[in-house]
């Protein structure tokens, strides 16, 4: 159980599949060029799972020595990097909320929470958000909606605004968000930005499979 995905359990191979078959913004389409070969060439090097494969592109010395490789660019493993660096989404401030009052922002950070990261494992279950509704004086209905907005920021690209427009739909949790549907989503996303004027222009229907898709990757720890 943890805040993030586990990808010392993702394989090379199975990541590599997930590329393939997954919805990619225009600018990280090139992931899909040559996957057996890149990937093959990660596997002779002892690369045995995505854990792995993170720690090699951050070392600069390993990354200089890797864009010597004929297949490899330094444009390819630079998008590569990005997107391994997306699945341990930076966390939310509790403070960017929309609807969360500065009084419990307070009482939160009393105790030294401050992000999602550091709220996630005081909530995960019944019994622990009630010792913190106990312990800080904020109410359950509060705690429960802190514990929906935290676990939708375990996905990958989920800002505070973004997360707050799920909440605010009904899509309270990881889980829920993995079963949307995302024409449906994108219908609804869309009508929600247009009334509240939260974001500019028009969210597209790709971004929301592609947000469907990384839902479906998180862990369903968190007890309702």
């Amino acid at each position: 159980m943890g805040y993030y995905i586990d990808l010392e359990k993702i394989a090379v191979d199975e990541y590599r599949a997930k590329l393939e078959s997954a919805y990619l913004p225009p600018g990280r389409m090139i992931l899909k060029d040559k996957p057996g070969e890149r990937f093959g060439y990660f596997k002779t090097l002892g690369i045995k799972n995505v854990k792995e494969l993170l720690q090699l592109l951050k070392n600069k010395d390993k990354f200089a020595e890797l864009q010597k490789v004929d297949f490899l660019s330094g444009e390819y493993l630079k998008i590569l990097l990005r997107e391994l660096n997306s699945t341990r989404p930076k966390p939310n401030q509790i403070a960017d909320f929309a609807g969360i009052s500065k009084d419990i922002v307070v009482k939160l950070e009393s105790i030294g929470i401050t992000n999602t990261v550091k709220l996630y494992d005081r909530i995960t279950t019944y019994d622990k958000r009630q010792n913190l509704a106990l312990s800080t004086g904020i109410k359950d209905s509060d705690i429960l909606e802190l514990t929906g907005l935290t676990d939708l920021s375990r996905i990958k690209w989920v800002g505070a605004t973004f997360a707050r427009m799920l909440y605010d739909l009904g899509i309270d949790s990881a889980q829920k968000a993995s079963k949307s549907d995302p024409v449906d989503l994108h219908f609804r996303i869309n009508k929600l930005n247009k009334t509240n004027s939260i974001f500019k222009g028009h969210i597209g229907l790709n971004d929301i499979k592609i947000f469907v898709n990384a839902a479906k990757e998180i862990p369903f720890d968190i007890e309702y």
